[in-house]
């Protein structure tokens, strides 16, 4: 049976499952993302960037969601840089799934469904991502949502010791 993706607005009750897998994949994203306080691996640590997360939610500039696979947190999906003026409408998505979880399609389906919110709950217009240009599994996430590459960031975020250039993506929405 394969389970099924779904998202929704991260809760403080989350905090522990997020740190266990951050704390489980530590080594597994170092390539991927810059490096974190180790305060981040712990429920405690979590339930500090939850509570940001959230107020950044209630001040309207980020959507900070969860993915569940079979009612279980296992990722996160976040849209964040949030534009909502008239003449801008748009923010950026990220997402991480768990070393678990990965391989069965749950970020394609997260990112979709992100989409979803971008457009349904938020009403912006434009969706942005950025990748490493070594990232080709998320390339692909982004690809199958019908994001398409505009520009490579020359040395834009320091990860795992060494300045990195970061491909970025963009999506009309609603086209």
């Amino acid at each position: 049976m394969h389970s099924r993706t779904k998202i929704r607005l991260i809760e403080p009750a989350d905090a522990a499952a997020i740190a266990a897998h951050r704390a489980r994949d530590v080594e597994e994203v170092r390539p991927w993302e810059p490096a974190q306080p180790p305060d981040l691996l712990t429920p405690e640590g979590q339930a500090k960037r939850i509570d940001g997360l959230l107020a950044a939610h209630r001040a309207g500039t980020v959507w900070p969601g969860v993915v569940l696979a079979d009612d279980e947190v296992i990722g996160q999906v976040t849209v964040g840089g949030i534009l909502p003026q008239p003449h801008l409408r748009r923010g950026s998505v990220g997402y991480w799934i768990g070393s678990v979880a990965q391989n069965q399609g749950h970020a394609g389906r997260a990112v979709g469904l992100a989409l979803r919110v971008m457009t349904d709950e938020l009403g912006l217009h434009r969706a942005e991502a950025s990748t490493n240009l070594e990232n080709l599994p998320s390339q692909r996430v982004l690809r199958r949502n019908a994001f398409s590459p505009y520009g490579v960031a020359h040395s834009s975020i320091f990860l795992d010791g060494s300045w990195r250039d970061g491909l970025l993506w963009e999506r009309i929405l609603g086209d």
